[in-house]
């Protein structure tokens, strides 16, 4: 009976404790609800001019002529708002506004310091871009919730989507889809087809990343992805046939307009320097809303010679094309630039992880894919040392077995992105036959040079606008290989591991360095197996130096063979950028 009780009187005690509980969130649901009224428009619809500095202090752009203009919503065609709907909230027409769940995600990712969360409502996209700001905070998460239910309420649907449609930010400095459709397809947005206003909505999620003219090959596949489930919504929801859908094909926008603030490296250097703060955390509508001031790791007398360095090497004539004999005096011939060729170089300071120079292509506005951040060629001989490393890793663990598995694992703790595929093609790995960029290998070697300490290359120096200052992470961290692993991957570049500069003691020597000659070493620099790519990475005291060579159709952008490379055009760079940043140059480092 004294059992029975107790438990009655603990199942009250519980059911008093919930009741309790849900009328204080009530209670506290309905104060923020009275509490928070809809604010007026935010300061972010003046956009201001962002300031790019050097490392020194000294301007390298200034960006910020925003495109922004509003229309009337009977302007937008049905099928283009409807293509708006079908990629960010299908139940927009029905919903109250917000999204608990997608509220809570994002609050829980705030609170635990993950990265954005999707899942708002238009709604509730259109209150962050109008009314406030971009900054992930709780506060603004609390309030976004509370101000969109109001602004469900008071405001029609339409109204609503009116407003989405004209705040958001859609990449080029374009405010509005009035502004995005002459910015990608240069036309009113009247005029706009479903398949465009699809790309517009797609653009969206990733502004910076889905921009046709600067995205890399992955990015475009992910663009044309994202394009594509915009449609298949749209004929889920009744709004569009199947049978037309399956004849669409993807409207490649226009080039953007040209910025004399942006023409040359520097906007390269910008585009680099911006997904990079928008990896740290700062909004893409919030960054492009202007302001800041952002000082970069460039170094302007490094950034001169590495460009000029370029020029001299692709221009030089390669070894045995000199006559030993005496010439007659001639004309100097200026030499013509292959069109299918491509350069990128990245030089980072392995100490500091900062980027201290970087040549992204002859000019961002005549090649917007940039070169030293583009991973669609072959990493080639570049990857040989990756393969040593690996091979101490796995003589210095019980697992003596060097597999597949083990390569790939170390090439991701190095830093690159090791994608599974592009490691399981037959000789891959002594190959170098899976993708990288100049600057994912200047990081991998950065790593080994930093006697395996994990180095992430970092251009953005510092970021700040009024009081707040982004909090950028550590470009250098923990140790991701053993210090022997690292020490002999980065002397065998330049031959020292089998000429005694490095010792390993109690252990074979690696099959690719006992194939090498004896006195130069792997010498893992030249030509990929395809012959589409040729690679030299140089180390110096305080210098590690990615430069890559890309054969491209200057007419259909596809990958072709490179000519020339016989005269080995990647070295050619690396010594002439060598001979005008260090004053005591160390012996060939080639990887």
């Amino acid at each position: 009976m004294r059992m029975r009780i107790r438990r009655l009187l603990t199942w009250r005690k519980a059911l008093a404790a919930c009741v309790t509980l849900c009328l204080l969130l009530i209670a506290g649901f309905t104060t923020l609800y009275l509490v928070i009224d809809i604010p007026r428009p935010n300061a972010q619809v003046k956009a201001q001019s962002n300031v790019y500095l050097f490392d020194d202090g000294t301007r390298l752009a200034r960006t910020g002529e925003v495109n922004r203009e509003s229309v009337p919503l009977d302007r937008v065609p049905e099928d283009v708002r409807r293509a708006f709907v079908a990629a960010e909230n299908k139940d927009f027409y029905s919903d109250s506004g917000i999204s608990l769940s997608g509220t809570a995600r994002g609050v829980f990712s705030t609170v635990t310091g993950g990265g954005k969360q999707g899942g708002s409502t238009i709604t509730q996209q259109y209150v962050k871009n109008y009314y406030l700001s971009q900054e992930q905070t709780v506060t603004r998460k609390v309030k976004e919730l509370f101000i969109s239910l109001k602004v469900d309420r008071h405001n029609s649907k339409d109204d609503i989507l009116a407003g989405y449609l004209n705040s958001s930010y859609y990449g080029r400095l374009a405010y509005g889809v009035q502004a995005a459709a002459r910015s990608y397809y240069g036309k009113e947005v009247e005029d706009l087809d479903v398949e465009e206003g699809a790309y517009l909505a797609a653009l969206l999620q990733a502004p910076s990343q889905y921009d046709w003219a600067v995205a890399s090959p992955a990015d475009k596949e992910n663009a044309k992805a994202r394009w594509g489930y915009v449609l298949d919504n749209m004929v889920g929801e009744g709004w569009l046939d199947k049978d037309e859908r399956r004849r669409m094909r993807f409207p490649v926008p226009v080039p953007p307009k040209a910025s004399a603030e942006l023409a040359g490296q520097s906007g390269y250097l910008v585009d680099v320097a911006r997904r990079e703060l928008i990896a740290a955390g700062v909004g893409e509508q919030e960054l492009a809303g202007g302001g800041w001031r952002i000082t970069l790791n460039i170094e302007p007398e490094r950034q001169r010679a590495l460009r000029e360095a370029v020029a001299a090497g692709l221009d030089a004539p390669g070894p045995g094309l000199r006559s030993k004999e005496p010439q007659e005096p001639q004309e100097p011939k200026t030499p013509k630039p292959d069109p299918d060729r491509q350069v990128g170089a990245v030089s980072v300071d392995p100490r500091s992880g900062r980027i201290v120079a970087m040549y992204g292509g002859e000019d961002y506005f005549k090649h917007y894919l940039n070169n030293a951040t583009r991973a669609d060629y072959q990493a080639g001989p570049t990857f040989a040392p990756v393969v040593l490393a690996a091979q101490v890793e796995a003589e210095e663990s019980r697992d003596k077995t060097l597999g597949p598995d083990i390569v790939r694992k170390t090439a991701k703790r190095l830093g690159m992105t090791a994608d599974p595929a592009g490691f399981a093609a037959p000789q891959a790995m002594s190959l170098g036959l899976m993708g990288a960029s100049p600057l994912e290998m200047a990081g991998v070697h950065a790593t080994l040079a930093n006697d395996g300490r994990k180095v992430t290359p970092s251009i953005v120096k510092s970021a700040r606008r009024g009081d707040r200052t982004v909090e950028l992470p550590d470009a250098t961290g923990d140790r991701v290989v053993g210090s022997a692993s690292a020490k002999y991957a980065h002397a065998s570049l330049a031959g020292k591991a089998r000429a005694g500069g490095v010792s390993w003691p109690g252990m074979a020597v690696p099959p690719l360095l006992e194939a090498a000659d004896a006195s130069g070493g792997t010498d893992a620099s030249g030509h990929t197996d395809d012959r589409k790519a040729e690679w030299f990475i140089g180390a110096a005291p305080g210098l590690v130096t990615s430069i890559g060579l890309f054969g491209e159709s200057s007419k259909t952008g596809k990958q072709v063979t490179l000519k020339g490379i016989e005269d080995s055009p990647a070295a050619r760079i690396w010594s002439a950028y060598l001979t005008s940043t260090v004053s005591e140059p160390t012996p060939r480092h080639g990887s």
